[in-house]
């Protein structure tokens, strides 16, 4: 199994972060790691909704909310023949506003290997403020800095990523990164 994580800190409430991050039809607006999102339902996020989801690089995948913490968090699962990927997008409260976290789980047969083959892509698609940069969340989110340099407010927490090879021969790889101010 292979775990990726990343926080960011938003200079914003939690309440309006969430509003962006859970609206997913407006993510390739913000974000150009997403070109199109199809949803089977329009409407608010619930469990068992489902979106494809085309991405640079990768093949388009359905993904299906397996749970859902209204205001706080979303976990969405996608599968293909050997690998399960679940995705949480969460959103918490904190000092300077809020945290925003965006993790990936690889599991299944072939799950270390597709996590293994697709590392790098993955680590740059879960780089916050790359997309945010990119005239994404925060502008959207921290509105009360007009014409600012679209960094402020970030501060990435960490990443941590984690390969367990197999289960007899578990090996963990742990990469931490010290805060990052921009």
């Amino acid at each position: 199994m292979t775990y990726i994580s990343r926080s960011v800190e938003i200079q914003a409430s939690s309440e309006r972060v969430w509003e962006v991050l859970s609206n997913i039809d407006c993510w390739p607006a913000w974000t150009p790691t997403v070109t199109s999102i199809q949803r089977a339902v329009r409407g608010p996020l619930a469990v068992g909704s489902q979106a494809r989801i085309r991405q640079p690089k990768l093949p388009p995948a359905v993904w299906q909310i397996t749970e859902l913490d209204e205001g706080r968090s979303f976990t969405w699962v996608t599968r293909s023949p050997g690998v399960r990927v679940t995705a949480r997008h969460s959103v918490e409260a904190s000092e300077s506003g809020s945290r925003a976290t965006l993790s990936l789980q690889f599991s299944g047969l072939l799950g270390p290997l597709v996590a293994h083959l697709t590392r790098g892509l993955n680590e740059r698609y879960l780089r916050f403020p790359a997309s945010l940069r990119l005239g994404g969340l925060l502008p959207r989110v921290d509105e009360s800095q007009p014409g600012a340099d679209q960094t402020i407010g970030l501060r990435v927490i960490g990443v941590e990523a984690e390969l367990l090879a197999d289960a007899q021969h578990a090996q963990v790889l742990r990469q931490d990164h010290g805060a990052d101010a921009p």
